[in-house]
C-alpha cells in the first residue's frame, strides 16, 4: 500500500447504525488514505459493524481503554496518524465522492493549512432536509470569531497543524477553539463550497440541543482568554448567524 497522503480519523461511540455508511465514504475517496476507526468504549454492536471493513488495508482499527469523549478519540488519532494531512469524520456523518481530492487542490492553489466545505443538513434518519450550509472560500480568524463556519467532519489539516493544536475543552466546542488558535496563528483558511460534508443532525449529539450548544460557544471565547464584554460580543455574532443558518 503506498504512503498515505490522508489521515482519516473517525472517532466512534455506539455507531452501529451509522459507522457502515460513513466507513464507505471514506474508502470510495481517490486519494492515498488510511482510515483510523477510534471506538471510544462502546456498549453496541460498533465494533461488529466495523469488522467486515477491516480486510480493507487502508483501514486501522482501536478501541479506547477507557471514555476518552470524541476530543481525545481525535487527539489519540492525529497521534497515530502517518499522513501529511489529516482529516476528521464523525460516524454518524458521510462524505460525497471527490471530497478529499477537491481540498487537497484547493490546498495546493491557496496554501492554506486548513480546508473546510460547505455540508447538506440531513435528518437522524438519512434523509435530506433540503438544506445546505454554505462556505467562504476564504475564513480568517476575524471571520470565524463572529460564527463557527468550520464544521469538524469536512476538515482537511496539515497534520503537523492538527499536532500543534491538540483539542481540548469538551465542556465546549472543542474543535472550534482548535480551528480558532489555528487560523489565529497561520491566518486563514480555504473551503470548498460544495456540499461534499452530508451532516448529520441529531438529538444525540452536541449540535441537537441549542440551548446547550449556545452555552459552550460562550465558553469557547472565555478559554480564548476573552474578557465578558468581548465574549458577549461575539456571542451575539454568533446568535445572530445561527437563527439564519437554521431556519
Amino acid at each position: 500500500m503506498p504512503s498515505p497522503t490522508v489521515s482519516v480519523i473517525m472517532p466512534a461511540h455506539n455507531a452501529e447504525k451509522t459507522i457502515g455508511q460513513a466507513i464507505e465514504s471514506v474508502l470510495l475517496q481517490t486519494v492515498p488514505l488510511e482510515l483510523l476507526i477510534i471506538n471510544d468504549s462502546s456498549s453496541d454492536g460498533t465494533a461488529g459493524a466495523v469488522r467486515p471493513y477491516l480486510s480493507d488495508p487502508r483501514v486501522r482499527y482501536y478501541e479506547n481503554p477507557s471514555n476518552l469523549g470524541a476530543a481525545g478519540s481525535r487527539n489519540r488519532g492525529v497521534s497515530l496518524a502517518a499522513g501529511e494531512f489529516v482529516a476528521f469524520l464523525d460516524s454518524d456523518d458521510w462524505w460525497a465522492p471527490g471530497k478529499l481530492t477537491k481540498q487537497l487542490a484547493k490546498i495546493e492553489e491557496t496554501g492554506a493549512v486548513l480546508c473546510s466545505t460547505a455540508r447538506e443538513l440531513m435528518h437522524a434518519d438519512g434523509t435530506s432536509m433540503g438544506k445546505i450550509i454554505p462556505v467562504r472560500e476564504r475564513i480568517t480568524y476575524r471571520d470565524l470569531l463572529r460564527h463557527n463556519s468550520i464544521n469538524c467532519s469536512s476538515v482537511l489539516i496539515r497534520r503537523t497543524a492538527a499536532a500543534e493544536f491538540p483539542m481540548e475543552h469538551e465542556d465546549s466546542h472543542e474543535d472550534y477553539i482548535t480551528w480558532l488558535k489555528v487560523l489565529k496563528k497561520y491566518g486563514y483558511a480555504c473551503a470548498v463550497n460544495e456540499p461534499l460534508l452530508k451532516y448529520r443532525l441529531s438529538m444525540k449529539g452536541k449540535s441537537g440541543s441549542k440551548l446547550k450548544s449556545a452555552r459552550m460557544t460562550f465558553k469557547v471565547y472565555r478559554y480564548m482568554g476573552f474578557g465578558l464584554l468581548r465574549s458577549g460580543l461575539c456571542f451575539f455574532s454568533y446568535a445572530v448567524h445561527g437563527i439564519w443558518k437554521y431556519r
